[in-house]
């Protein structure tokens, strides 16, 4: 291979290297495009929810959905010692229906460890219990009750 050779082609090389710099400095300061922003009404027309459609066919009877509510699961902690899960589950009622109310008690010993869970059966009725009972009195301690998580 002779050096005439080998010059060409690192010159190639160079230039198609500089050429590739030049495309992607122009792309970087090339001026951005803003996004367009479409809302669903103006892909699909007004569509209308759910409840509007069911109250037009039923009038003013009540709207009753076919599906089955879906539950919701709430921590509620700093009970005493002296809490049940009746007790829990009287508490918890009059803000909405209660599927499950326990108190988490020691495999072991069989005390209570302060803390159980209510299983609301409407998750519609949750954030008000939330509200309602959060910081609430309950056998003379101060609960405190949030949407429970998952366990890691």
């Amino acid at each position: 291979m002779t050096t005439p050779e080998k010059r060409a082609r690192e010159e190639a090389r160079d230039k198609k290297a500089r050429l590739k710099e030049q495309r992607r400095l122009e792309r970087r300061n090339a001026p951005t495009r803003e996004p367009e922003i479409v809302s669903a009404a103006e892909i699909i027309g007004n569509v209308r929810s759910v409840e509007e459609v069911m109250r037009s066919l039923q009038g003013d009877a009540p709207i009753e959905r076919s599906s089955a509510p879906i539950p919701a699961k709430l921590f509620v902690g700093s009970l005493s010692d002296a809490t049940t899960s009746a007790a829990l589950r009287r508490h918890f009622e009059p803000h909405g229906m209660v599927a499950e109310a326990v108190v988490i008690t020691d495999r072991q010993t069989g005390a209570s460890r302060n803390f159980g869970f209510v299983t609301m059966v409407d998750r519609k009725t949750a954030p008000a219990a939330i509200s309602a009972l959060h910081d609430s009195e309950l056998d003379g301690h101060r609960i405190v009750v949030n949407v429970a998580t998952e366990r890691r």
